[in-house]
């Protein structure tokens, strides 16, 4: 599952503090030599940020970079979305890959162990730096305790809402719901039926949040896998959970749920944006594509992923993307000084200052939960983020089960088709997922 980038606002960085979380000053770096004869190392970075801000963003920064290493010359090459690994395990195969590139955060672990990507520890001098990165994402780039990659950001699932919409239904705008029962009884206060149909859904927790992450948030951050890799798919929480998943769509009917998502688009057009939905469950960047298509008077707020039960905690998934240096370059210590500039809190604060995205150092996020440029709502996001996090998990791929995703997928459709009982699906799952283990031990 990965997450998605939507373009992003225009540039509006300023000259920040140097990178006080790794004591030294990125722009600092070595501008002589680096043992390559004093020849310039011409690097190629490639990402999927083509067009809009966010490459005018990174371009920006690179071109910074560029003039404070007078040894090191990078030049950003986009590759659209749907190609850009495609190519990239091509390009390693046929040794010809790019220097750097931007990399899924759940799948290091299979790139490193097929020898896809490079080994970073010797290049990591600072005993501290892994310091600088939330927990939860620096132990995605690890591969046998070694780090194959750096976390560049993050996101994390959380329900927008409409404070208009809560108003008129009689509901406290500033209370949003905090556990599943009371965003249940919010929906039902939402929702305006219209003839055979409703003018207004209160909330249906299917768009956007698939079952993954609902029955994660039931079972107190434990996702189909614990930490120890074993299968969790049919504990009591998580089948609770596919069953509650499942009295949504009873409720609503599947027919009206086809017809309405039949009718979602993008802009104006958006569900949250048209007044269709009244509370959408997203990625928090989901901010920026509010704040270029909606209109000036919709009112809207933000809250965590309410909690199971009271005390349950408001567990939540994220995904994001790392840097790595794909296996065989031809200068990979130059590389790795592009990547430690790209994540030190100067230059992360100002990419997210026009991404929204959650960055993955720590105290760039911090930083911009009180930067005075981003306006009320912009902290707001940035403060949400924060409290968020300390529920997120992320989910790598286990190296035993590589293709496990599809086997679960389907015996939850199978559920909401009405073919099988949340217990029948995920028990299904189990066995399915158990059996891709043990084929791959």
């Amino acid at each position: 599952m990965l997450s998605s980038i939507p373009l992003v606002l225009a540039a509006c960085a300023d000259d920040t503090e140097s990178d006080t979380t790794s004591g030294e000053d990125p722009s600092a770096n070595d501008t002589g030599d680096s043992g390559n004869g004093g020849e310039v190392a011409e690097l190629e970075f490639w990402s999927f940020w083509g067009s809009g801000s966010r490459r005018e963003t990174i371009e920006a920064i690179i071109e910074d970079f560029n003039s404070e290493h007078d040894n090191i010359n990078v030049e950003h090459v986009y590759q659209p979305w749907g190609d850009i690994w495609t190519k990239a395990l091509a390009a390693i195969a046929g040794g010809n890959a790019p220097d750097v590139i931007v990399q899924d955060i759940n799948s290091v672990r299979q790139r490193a162990e097929a020898e896809q990507a490079t080994n970073l520890e010797e290049y990591i001098e600072d005993e501290s730096f892994s310091e600088k990165f939330y927990p939860q994402l620096w132990d995605t780039v690890l591969y046998e305790d070694e780090a194959y990659g750096v976390p560049f950001n993050t996101d994390t699932q959380v329900i927008f809402y409409n404070k208009d919409a809560f108003e008129e239904a009689g509901l406290d705008p500033e209370n949003p719901p905090a556990t599943w029962a009371e965003l249940e009884d919010a929906a039902r206060a939402l929702d305006i039926e219209s003839g055979d149909g409703y003018e207004q859904i209160g909330f249906y927790p299917r768009w956007n949040i698939g079952p993954d992450v609902w029955t994660l948030n039931a079972d107190e951050g434990v996702s189909w896998f614990d930490d120890e890799g074993n299968v969790e798919i049919n504990t009591p929480e998580k089948v609770a959970a596919l069953e509650w998943m499942l009295e949504w769509q009873d409720y609503y009917g599947r027919d009206t749920i086809n017809q309405y998502e039949a009718e979602f688009g993008s802009g104006v057009a958006d569900p949250f944006i048209s007044g269709l939905v009244a509370m959408r469950g997203q990625n928090l960047n989901y901010y920026v594509n509010l704040q270029e298509n909606a209109p000036d008077d919709l009112d809207f707020g933000v809250f965590r992923l309410p909690e199971y039960e009271e005390g349950s905690g408001h567990w939540t998934w994220g995904g994001g993307f790392v840097l790595e240096i794909p296996e065989n370059t031809d200068n990979p210590e130059e590389s790795f000084e592009f990547i430690k500039y790209l994540t030190s809190t100067e230059v992360q604060e100002r990419f997210g200052m026009n991404s929204f995205d959650i960055m993955a150092n720590i105290e760039a996020n911090e930083n911009l939960t009180t930067h005075p440029e981003l306006g009320e709502r912009g902290l707001e996001m940035y403060q949400m983020a924060e409290k968020s996090l300390e529920k997120t998990v992320i989910t790598p791929v286990p190296l035993t089960a590589p293709d496990y995703i599809p086997l679960v997928n389907t015996q939850i459709d199978a559920a909401f088709l009405g073919e099988l009982t949340a217990q029948e699906a995920l028990d299904a799952a189990q066995e399915s997922v158990e059996n891709l283990v043990e084929q791959n031990q």
